[in-house]
């Protein structure tokens, strides 16, 4: 999913929670609660801005009827704090990523390395099949990296400037780039949840790839083709602008091949296994450089001064990683390409991700995970029926833990006796994770994966979803392959 090595801790070795004193309505009650507050929150409430912070604190409010729930069955606070302590510090890696993704988007800007993505990409893709190629690129560079967050964080940021500027709805591009930067992150070998999936099941990397594409490969093809359909119908008035949109971006900025050394480098090092953390912080500060060398004037009007020296120049660029950065311009289509969050820019959804993990811990310490996991496992006896809970479970821990590695690794823990009992093959299990629990983490946005997505794309998740063709695509071709008995493999 994110990137390798952003849990501090091994997810395979985390001990699951059960509380025996615990009913399933009760482990209910928290579930029940949250969405009724968010949806009132969002419908009655605050509309769009429920992100803002509001639906944040209904997270913690989540929390403290789960804490009650807790209580009532003999869960101490202090056990409860553990787990939310525990949660919080496995996200630290994403937060970390996320405010250094604000920084890089900020020296990105200013260096003119997102504005020439757009200006090369406008000159190049034709925007009728503007969608499916979203879906091409980003799933190739999320192949090549392992993580949908780089891929969105450095491509995917270009290819929403390039829609905006084609005047294409937003929610349709981030959808198109969620499609392809999931296909690539759930088959590349560099996945830290292509690693966890069979791990967790008990079968070996490549034998689950390669079942894998069994589903995969169809989805995604389905996928493209709804985003072709949907290029031959769009309204492409943004095309008629494209020729002064080039000339105002080539009037702002020095436009240069030499400027995608840099993203190059970083998908380089993501590559080459570098830490993420680590290749982030050297693109921004190379960000940083180039703009320096490339883009003396756009820092210089950072700063607010007319002539650069050194200290007016540390302003500037320190102004563009840590705060909102804004490059004048009069093109009203250029408005956001030329606006750059800075790692300030980040805190909102930080703040999600922290009050999320608030709640997650305390369903985990309560026992409530693996009630409700236990309770789906019971309610099938067939092989369909296996299948149909192991997406149910994966879809409900997205919900509720707000954390995709719970949502492979508890159903993984819990159901892989009852494939074997039913004599299916563990790469059953691990594709099955995968084809539910991987991609549909992106759909919730209090899930570090919705918010992360939503943060760095600045498109609301509820504008996205329902455009991720290929994230919502995924659970029902599975489980049409399982009910149709197609590549079910047995046990030998």
């Amino acid at each position: 999913m994110k990137s390798q090595d952003i849990h501090p801790s091994d997810p395979t070795e985390e001990p699951i929670i059960e509380n025996q004193m615990l009913g399933i309505w009760e482990a209910l009650i928290p579930v029940f609660f949250l969405v009724a507050m968010l949806s009132f929150n969002v419908v009655k409430g605050f509309g769009d801005d429920a992100l803002s912070g509001t639906n944040q604190f209904i997270l913690i409010l989540s929390g403290a009827v789960a804490a009650i729930v807790g209580f009532r069955n003999k869960v101490t606070y202090a056990a409860m704090m553990e787990e939310v302590g525990k949660n919080i510090k496995s996200t630290s890696g994403a937060l970390l990523i996320l405010l250094f993704v604000g920084a890089l988007s900020g020296t990105w800007l200013i260096s003119g390395i997102i504005p020439a993505m757009v200006y090369y990409g406008l000159d190049i893709l034709n925007p009728t099949i503007f969608l499916p190629a979203c879906v091409v690129i980003c799933a190739l560079i999320s192949i090549a990296t392992g993580s949908s967050w780089t891929t969105s964080a450095t491509v995917g940021i270009a290819l929403i400037g390039i829609g905006n500027t084609l005047q294409i709805p937003l929610g349709m591009v981030a959808g198109a780039v969620i499609s392809g930067a999931y296909f690539g992150d759930k088959l590349s070998p560099l996945s830290d949840t292509t690693n966890l999936a069979p791990a967790m099941a008990g079968t070996d990397l490549f034998t689950h790839i390669r079942y894998m594409t069994i589903t995969t490969v169809p989805t995604i093809v389905i996928t493209i083709i709804l985003f072709f359909i949907i290029g031959l119908q769009l309204n492409t008035n943004g095309t008629s602008n494209a020729a002064q949109t080039l000339s105002d971006i080539s009037q702002k900025f020095h436009i240069t091949p030499i400027l995608f050394v840099v993203p190059l480098l970083v998908i380089f090092m993501i590559v080459r296994k570098t830490e993420p953390l680590i290749a982030l912080l050297i693109g921004t500060l190379l960000g940083a450089v180039f703009a320096l060398i490339f883009q003396p004037q756009i820092v210089a009007q950072v700063a607010g001064v007319s002539e650069l020296n050194f200290i007016e120049a540390y302003r500037g660029v320190m102004k563009a990683i840590t705060v909102q950065t804004k490059i004048a311009t009069e093109n009203e289509i250029l408005a956001d390409l030329f606006t750059a969050k800075g790692m300030s820019g980040m805190l909102g959804t930080i703040f999600l991700i922290l009050c999320a993990m608030v709640f997650g811990g305390i369903m985990e310490a309560i026992g409530a995970l693996a009630t409700i996991t236990a309770a789906l496992l019971k309610l099938f006896h067939t092989a369909f029926g296996l299948f149909a809970s192991t997406v149910a479970s994966c879809l409900a821990l997205n919900i509720t833990a707000s954390d995709q590695y719970l949502a492979i690794v508890v159903p993984g823990k819990m159901f892989a006796k009852a494939y074997e009992d039913q004599n299916l093959a563990p790469e059953n299990l691990s594709r099955t994770l995968e084809d539910s629990g991987t991609v549909t983490s992106v759909l919730i946005p209090w899930n570090t994966c919705g918010a992360y997505q939503a943060g760095v794309l600045n498109v609301d998740t509820m504008a996205y979803l329902p455009y991720a063709f290929f994230n919502y695509l995924s659970p029902f071709v599975t489980l049409l392959f399982a009910a149709l008995r197609i590549k079910i493999k047995s046990l030998k």
